[in-house]
């Protein structure tokens, strides 16, 4: 998998908001983004993850920072231990932090980089048409929503 980018290469906004915290950040109108955030909620027993949406000012940002465009959200942004990683890397560092049986899902890292770029590609581009959209994000629970991150 390509190499994961520090957390202090960001822009110093993004950086102080994000710096000490192990986050998920997802689509929030894409199903299968936020079925994949809603696992790790669930399984994240050690409450370590906080949680972003792309469509947030600190998740925009985020992807401005990072090169990526802030408007067609085709990777989750996973940071953990002051890295960010995306594509099936952002998956497989997402399930290395969970307890086992979930941290065995992380084995995913160990295929050929090219083959899982063109596995994550194909099933980034077509999340919608397969799983669908929501209309706006949906809003989390009350318990949910104190484990996102303040994007104030």
């Amino acid at each position: 998998m390509p190499d994961a980018i520090p957390v202090d290469a960001l822009s110093g906004a993004s950086r102080d908001k994000l710096k000490g915290h192990d986050v998920v950040v997802f689509d929030g109108v894409c199903v299968l983004c936020s079925g994949f955030f809603r696992f790790v909620y669930r399984h994240d027993r050690a409450q370590r993850f906080r949680f972003l949406t792309a469509q947030s000012a600190l998740g925009g940002r985020l992807y401005r920072d990072l090169g990526l465009p802030d408007d067609d959200f085709e990777t989750n942004l996973v940071i953990v231990d002051g890295k960010i990683y995306q594509h099936l890397g952002a998956f497989a560092a997402a399930m290395r932090a969970l307890n086992w049986p979930w941290r065995a899902a992380a084995i995913v890292d160990l295929l050929p980089e090219r083959l899982a770029r063109f596995l994550y590609d194909r099933i980034a581009k077509n999340r919608y048409a397969v799983f669908g959209r929501y209309d706006v994000c949906p809003l989390p629970d009350p318990a949910m929503r104190a484990r996102f991150l303040d994007d104030g």
